[in-house]
């Protein structure tokens, strides 16, 4: 009868305790270079919980091949290094007992590969769960952070975790979205919300965590929106606001969810804040969160006097300058301001800004007719814009007030009087019996008029030939435009029109070329003088940079480029086209395209035509099945960076993606082949520097 063969089993190396004294470390640890937990801390965590692992030894053996009685460590070099630091300190025994699995046979340094390679690490969703563990048993986030030495961030990145769906958790768990995605997520606690979402990208072009936050922050404010600033955030929460925050990335301050508390506060403190404005004794005042751009178009603005520094505040000036000047001096030849030093010269550089921008100061009589919009800047800073003067509460001019005086007005009334008593006789050949009054008798009006015609004539022929006096004649016409409404007050007749844009779009008022435009205005209010009788010789006196650079911002203010479907002017348009050559006008630094600016108000396939003439034909394709609210956002994160503009905003002599070659849109499209196939290793984002790179290289 056959025995039965015995399975083979597998024998397990032994364990035991070595005292520490008899361990010597062992050069075959494949461990060579630091990583992970630092040695120190290791050895704080074995002196507060023990060792949690045993070490791997092998027996020394001597030359005459018997054991030595000593062991050495192959695999598990940290814990014994920290182990000998404790020893070191005092704080462990030469000859306390370590916990040792005893290996015979095989290579050692097999046996240190085999512990590094194979140990797993924990996944980020085990980590969460254990850290929600201990603060559920009493822990605190910074004892956790301390015990596991890692950050309090890390920490309360992980607990964020919990304001996850569940359902996220297990498509995570499944390896069905990276962690970015998933710390996406947390920006909102709302479960159904994060549901919706998860949805949404199983149909996007777009998975990345950057469009996840976009889709669960939609119609949120963000904290840096100038109302949020201006009402400010403590505020907006101690009203029973609610804030979303991301954890993972920087979000700026977050997101402002209740957008009716929001439009609440802002009206409210407006409101306040204008009455404010208001006691001064301004006769209106508008107030509103935004304007639109040219809201002061027509309107003649005050020239106000700074209030002049006290004596107090003249001496606080020149200590704050002193000292700015000396930390100059004394850093003048470092490479690099420590850090104190360049804070407190930035708060220096804001106070001395203070002291120039001072409040202005108007004529009582002036304030009664005027007033004030009261609104938000760009920055969250209230914007009061004082002494605007509408044309019905201009002051009524007396008959012949503006009349420059004897001759050159064609007199008085009573010049009339004296032409009246010639009768019919043709005026300039009247003779009269008395000749007593006649060096005292005013020159008649069709005698001044035929005058002042051979004049005109000759001025027109001398300020021809005077190219600077008639810039100079031109720029102080257009000056009294645009400056005092004085247009009379010069002999040209020049018009100059500033076009008040009938349609407005939001954020105009606070565009960059806005506050450009804005900010160059009011510099040169402040250089011309008070006195629309003193802009000649003002003029004058300055240089002919100073001169042209005020022409070229007067002319500039004329400039309309605007569509209108009721005024069609294609001869203007086009040269609008000329003049934005001249200039080689970017618009793309000044505009972009979004779901507002464009996107959402055009049709589908002129988003689609957006998309390939940036990105190609293969990325307008990607999203071509989207409903057209999805598609506009897709587009506005694919056209994002590329300097696209529809061609109205394009200026004909600057080369656009639009007017590349079929070679180069095909180097596109080939790139654009190679972020799709790797999209399923990176979350579905195209790299838009290797598009940019293939493109270079195609040129």
């Amino acid at each position: 009868m056959a025995t039965a063969k015995k399975k083979p089993t597998i024998t397990l190396s032994p364990s035991r305790d070595v005292p520490f004294n008899r361990l010597v470390l062992s050069q075959s640890n494949v461990r060579r270079i630091k990583a992970g937990v630092s040695v120190e801390e290791l050895a704080e965590d074995i002196a507060r919980r023990g060792i949690l692992q045993g070490l791997t030894v092998r027996p020394v053996v001597g030359e005459n091949g018997t054991e030595t009685g000593m062991f050495e460590v192959p695999a598990g070099g940290r814990r014994f290094r920290a182990l000998e630091m404790l020893v070191k300190q005092k704080r462990l025994a030469k000859t306390a007992p370590v916990p040792c699995v005893v290996r015979e046979g095989g290579i050692a340094e097999e046996d240190s590969l085999a512990e590094n390679v194979q140990r797993a690490p924990l996944h980020p969703l085990d980590q969460f769960r254990a850290f929600l563990v201990l603060r559920e048993k009493g822990q605190a986030e910074e004892e956790i952070a301390a015990t596991f030495f890692v950050s309090v961030n890390v920490v309360k990145q992980r607990l964020k975790l919990a304001s996850v769906s569940p359902v996220l958790l297990d498509v995570y768990a499944e390896d069905g979205m990276t962690l970015a995605q998933l710390e996406a997520f947390t920006v909102s606690g709302d479960h159904a919300r994060q549901e919706q979402v998860l949805e949404r990208l199983k149909t996007s072009y777009d998975k990345s965590a950057y469009a996840i936050r976009r889709m669960l922050t939609e119609g949120a404010v963000r904290a840096t929106d100038k109302r949020a600033l201006f009402i400010g955030i403590e505020a907006y929460v101690e009203a029973g606001g609610s804030v979303l925050r991301d954890l993972f990335e920087g979000d700026d301050g977050g997101w402002l969810q209740d957008v009716a508390l929001i439009d609440k506060m802002v009206a409210d403190k407006l409101s306040s804040e204008s009455e404010a404005v208001a006691a001064e004794g301004w006769k209106w005042t508008e107030v509103a969160p935004d304007f639109a751009y040219g809201h002061t178009y027509g309107l003649r603005r005050l020239h106000g006097e700074p209030v002049p520094l006290t004596a107090e505040e003249e001496a606080t000036r020149d200590a704050l300058k002193v000292e700015f000047d000396r930390l100059v001096s004394e850093h003048e030849g470092a490479d690099e301001l420590p850090d104190e030093v360049d804070e407190r010269l930035g708060e220096l550089e804001n106070a001395l800004e203070a002291f120039e921008e001072r409040p202005l100061s108007f004529d009582p009589e002036e304030i009664a007719r005027a007033g004030a919009f009261v609104s938000i800047a760009g920055d969250g800073r209230l914007r009061v814009d004082r002494g605007y003067v509408r044309p019905e509460d201009e002051a009524l001019v007396e008959p012949g007030a503006e009349a420059s005086g004897g001759e050159a007005t064609g007199g008085d009334a009573s010049a009339g009087e004296d032409h009246g008593s010639h009768g019919d006789v043709p005026a300039g050949d009247a003779t009269t019996d008395t000749e007593e009054d006649e060096e005292h008798s005013p020159i008649s009006d069709r005698l001044m008029t035929e005058l002042t015609a051979h004049r005109t004539l000759g001025l027109r022929h001398a300020l021809g030939e005077h190219p600077d006096v008639a810039f100079r004649t031109a720029l102080h016409a257009l000056a009294l435009k645009v400056f005092y409404h004085y247009g009379s007050d010069s002999c040209l007749e020049l018009d100059l029109k500033t076009v008040g844009f009938g349609a407005q779009t939001p954020g105009l008022n606070d565009s960059v070329s806005a506050e450009a435009i804005r900010g160059r205005h009011e510099s040169w209010a402040k250089a011309l003088p008070k006195d629309s009788a003193d802009l000649w010789d003002a003029l004058r006196d300055w240089d002919s940079d100073s001169r042209a650079a005020l022409f070229a911002h007067v002319v500039s203010l004329s400039v309309n480029a605007v569509y209108e479907a009721w005024n069609r002017r294609p001869r203007a348009l086009a040269h609008a086209d000329q003049v934005a050559d001249a200039v080689d006008l970017d618009m793309s630094a000044r505009w972009k395209p979004t779901v507002d600016t464009f996107l959402g108000r055009v049709t589908k396939a002129r988003i689609l035509q957006a998309v390939a003439e940036a990105k190609g034909q293969r990325a307008a394709d990607r999203i071509a099945h989207l409903k057209k609210g999805d598609m506009a956002t897709e587009a506005t994160t694919l056209l994002n960076g590329t300097g696209w503009l529809p061609e109205p905003l394009r200026t004909p002599a600057r080369e656009t993606v639009a007017d590349m070659s079929p070679v180069e849109l095909a180097v596109v499209e080939t790139a654009e082949v190679a972020d799709e196939t790797a999209m399923a290793d990176d979350d579905g984002i195209a790299d838009d520097d290797d598009v940019a790179a293939m493109t270079i290289a195609a040129e």
